[in-house]
């Protein structure tokens, strides 16, 4: 029934025999466990190198258990009469801050299997990606997973699926991944429902880059679906966005491990080495062709991915600077979503401003920084990007609030907003109403799956949810509620700039923007919370909160304390009152030239404050 092959090198496979699709879900769904019995029943790896989340390659997936990059993955499939078929299979992730690994993974694909939890039913990020797959012409197969759990809800469930994407109930696979149950019935549905690939337009090569990979030994390595024309080693690629030509060393297919193959036709999925060095050489989205055949026209590529939240991140150790560079450069390849440019600060020195997707990206580029290039950072609370209108009439972005002009330069300062869309059982409804609007929110309106499930949509603030607001909406649904966002531009809003002075001077890396009526509340946490951190000093250390040039907050450190009378025993007073202001003139000559340190757990503390924790 399967086709089984040790080397992982198959004959070649006519057009009409590949398939292309990706599994598309919600967070924790099942998608990589499907990937795995996939891979098993295709006898694609051997038992012995099978194990759970096998396309889960980084450590941080494993700890996690959650999917951070699409991972593609050829398989091989025999049917009875002999015919075999090529699959090319790409796992994506679930969580919200990585849809756009999502997107790139769909353009490389005709279609989509969409998997849905029979126990938690249809949830934010299904909707979103089932959404995403039918804008991009997929053909869908939905699939619902974990039937063998005592939870789950088959007939209810179906329902979803059908009012979701307008199928019926016969066309809804049930089935288990985690024991295999209706597994093999997906081969022959993949085979029946997903088309092959378009027939080549021309025989002038053309493959679309949807991911990239940096290997040490061998530069920056492309992932690309090819759509026109043949790949061969020994042909000179030229990349169409750039012009650049290089010469092409190896392709190959993915089986785990990247397994080199003759040449990469109409409909392959693979990677090609081509001795790219430097990681600005390449581009997801780009079409590489060849500088013998050349395409006249490139492959439709991606809309740029925007970052929604923005970071410093500074090196504990400043002589670490340049290897911060080099680490994050090399990341980016692997991660088309991480933007960043260098970023000077008074008090943390030389660093880079990082834009990221989400909290999670943040934190997940953060630790594959310190664990896979061993370094140790500093990590600035996270903003957005706001809009300001200048006295001038002149616009201009900022993602850091150090480049906010004065008070009378600036008109407005417009907000980014968001769509948000909750899901959840109705009998939180009233909660999450009231926890949507603490935080800003402007109600929409709400939809009814049924008596028992609720969908809420919302128009928040970005600067409201991307700290707090999930972790906050699963404790007060009890952990049911799912959310997915959009961005909807921007939107004025009553903001202002709020300082914090340390000994009389500005922080920058402690600045914030924040709303008027939270303001005073949160100058007031911030200084009680830096009181506690900072270290006492042989003179008082003043921490002070500011808006302008207004002071609205204050607490001070109390100074170390010297008992410079102690060995003055009797006589008269006035020999210890000089001895008083001696030492009062002493301190105020070493407040004028002493400097505080202010420690990395100043920087946790104002995190805290802004989560409202």
């Amino acid at each position: 029934m399967f086709q089984v092959s040790e080397t992982g090198k198959f004959a070649v496979v006519k057009l009409s025999h590949k398939r292309n699709f990706c599994i598309i879900a919600h967070i924790d769904h099942g998608k990589s466990t499907l990937a795995d019995r996939l891979l098993e029943m295709t006898h694609t790896l051997s038992k012995r190198d099978m194990k759970a989340q096998v396309l889960d390659d980084m450590d941080l997936e494993r700890e996690r258990g959650i999917t951070i990059k699409s991972h593609p993955i050829q398989m091989h499939y025999s049917l009875t009469d002999g015919e075999e078929y090529v699959f090319n299979l790409i796992d994506t992730p679930g969580h919200v801050d990585f849809s756009y690994e999502v997107s790139r993974s769909l353009a490389a694909c005709e279609g989509a299997i969409l998997l849905v939890d029979a126990a938690q039913g249809v949830e934010a990020q299904t909707v979103s990606h089932a959404y995403v797959a039918m804008e991009n012409d997929l053909e869908l197969i939905p699939v619902m997973n974990k039937i063998d759990l005592p939870t789950a809800r088959v007939e209810e469930v179906s329902q979803q699926i059908t009012d979701l994407i307008g199928c019926s109930k016969d066309e809804i696979l049930i089935v288990s991944a985690k024991t295999g149950e209706g597994v093999e019935t997906l081969f022959s549905t993949i085979i029946e429902r997903v088309p092959p690939p378009e027939k080549p337009m021309s025989n002038e090569p053309r493959a679309l880059i949807f991911d990239s990979n940096f290997d040490a030994y061998r530069g920056a390595i492309p992932y690309v679906r090819v759509f026109d024309g043949v790949i061969e080693p020994g042909m000179t690629a030229k990349f169409m966005s750039t012009g650049k030509l290089r010469e092409i060393t190896e392709v190959g297919h993915f089986v785990l491990k990247r397994v080199p193959a003759k040449r990469l036709e109409v409909g392959d999925v693979g990677y090609i080495v081509a001795g790219l060095k430097e990681v600005k050489e390449l581009s997801v989205g780009d079409t590489i062709t060849t500088k013998e055949t050349p395409a006249k026209e490139p492959l439709p590529g991606y809309q740029e991915m925007k970052p929604m939240i923005f970071s410093g991140l500074f090196p504990t150790v400043s002589d670490d600077y340049e290897r911060l560079r080099d680490s994050i450069e090399k990341l980016q390849l692997n991660d088309a979503s991480l933007l960043y440019e260098p970023e000077t600060s008074t008090a943390l020195g030389f660093g880079f401003r990082c834009g990221f997707l989400g909290m999670l990206h943040m934190d997940i580029v953060r630790e594959r920084l310190e664990r896979e290039f061993d370094l140790s950072l500093i990590t600035t609370v996270p903003t957005v990007r706001y809009q300001i209108l200048k006295s001038s009439g002149e616009i201009i972005e900022i993602d850091n609030p150090t480049k906010l002009p004065t008070a009378d330069e600036v008109d407005g300062i417009h907000e980014p907003y968001v769509a948000a869309e909750i899901i959840a059982p109705s009998e939180y409804m009233g909660g999450l109403m009231k926890l949507c609007q603490s935080k800003r929110g402007t109600f929409v309106n709400t939809h009814y799956f049924s008596e028992e499930r609720v969908q809420l949509k919302y128009e928040i603030p970005l600067s409201e949810i991307v700290f707090d607001f999930y972790d906050k909406l699963k404790s007060v649904s009890r952990g049911y509620a799912s959310f997915d966002y959009d961005h909807i531009g921007f939107r004025p809003g009553p903001l202002q700039k709020l300082d914090i002075l340390i000994g009389g001077d500005s922080v920058d890396a402690l600045s914030i923007i924040t709303d008027r009526e939270s303001a005073y509340s949160k100058g007031r946490e911030l200084c009680k919370s830096l009181k506690e951190v900072i270290p006492r000093q042989m003179f008082e250390v003043v921490i002070q909160a500011a808006i302008g040039s207004k002071i609205i907050a204050r607490e001070s450190v109390r100074p170390f304390k010297k008992n410079v009378t102690a060995k003055c025993y009797g006589g008269d007073i006035t020999r210890k009152r000089k001895l008083w202001a001696k030492q009062k003139e002493g301190k105020k000559r070493m407040k004028q030239i002493g400097k505080v340190e202010v420690p990395q757990e100043a920087f946790l503390a104002l995190f805290k404050v802004e989560h409202g924790k």
